[in-house]
Formats: C-alpha cells, structure tokens, sequence
C-alpha cells in the first residue's frame, strides 16, 4: 500500500509533465500552413519593378522560423512577414541555407532598408549572427541580388495583395 501511494504521485506528475510538452508541439505544428500572396515593387511612377509570391508569416513562431527550414527560394519566390505594427526590428541569419536580401517596408508600403545578407560561417552562435536592422510593420526576404537585378531601392512602393 505504502509503494502505491508514492507511485501515483510520481506517476500523476510524469503525465502532466508529458501533457505539456505535447500540447506545445501541437500548438506550434498547428502554425506551421502559410497563406501566400503576391507582392509587387512599383517605382515611383508606378512602373513595376518586380513581383515574387510570397509564403505569409503573420505568427510569432512563422516569423521566428522564417526560411530557415527553406532549402532554396525559385526567382520569383520570397517570405512576406507580417508584424501587428511597424516599429524597428531586428532580422538575423538563423539555421539559413542560402544568402537573401531583406527589405524593410513601413506600413504605408514604402521601402525604408534594404540588406544584402550573407550566409553566417558555419557554427555561429544566435547570439553572434549580425543583425539586420529596420522600421517597418512588413519585411520581405527574397532571393540574394534579386532587389538589384529589379533595381528596387529605399522609397520605391510594395503593394501587397489581400488584406496584411
């Protein structure tokens, strides 16, 4: 009788430990669909620049992940993150697979940075990887050398089709 007593407690506690460390993968899987979206660069006559569609990370955990579980992205291919409101945000080159450029856009859907992002060397820490700096309440990362091969610069437009 004395082992049962001591057994189940232990066993009651292991069960909730396991509960929740179900319930956290689960809600974290749940995120892991993206709606897409096309988004187009016009200058500012309107002309546009270029257009790539983009996966939408409008959650915490997409924007956390971003391209890092992303082998490659075609030419006309990008990630639009989507933040609740434009501030200054800080991106990094976390487990990426391939260099990008990442554009900064304010709300408005005007271009305020553009990086031009390297691959970190192999075994960077989190918390050595450069920080690419912006405002905005939008960020689009899309292929290396794809702002400039569409001569896309700081003040030209993005429209962003759908409701983001």
């Amino acid at each position: 009788m004395a082992v049962r007593r001591r057994v189940a407690p232990a066993l009651i506690a292991l069960l909730v430990v396991f509960a929740g460390c179900t319930g956290t993968v689960a809600n974290v899987a749940s995120d892991g669909e993206y709606e897409r979206t096309t988004v187009t660069v016009v200058d500012e006559d309107g002309a546009e620049l270029g257009a790539v569609e983009a996966r939408v990370a409008d959650t915490y955990s997409k924007r956390y992940t971003g391209l890092s579980d992303t082998e490659s992205l075609g030419e006309n291919e990008g990630m639009l993150f989507v933040h609740d409101e434009e501030d200054r945000y800080a991106y990094v080159m976390r487990d990426m697979a391939f260099p990008i450029d990442i554009v900064f856009i304010a709300a408005n859907g005007t271009i305020t940075r553009i990086h031009h992002a390297e691959l970190p060397p192999e075994g960077t820490n989190d918390s050595e990887l450069r920080r690419y700096r912006g405002t905005g309440k939008y960020v689009l990362e899309v292929p290396h050398g794809w702002t400039n091969d569409h001569d896309v610069c700081e003040g030209d437009t993005v429209e962003i089709a759908g409701d983001y």
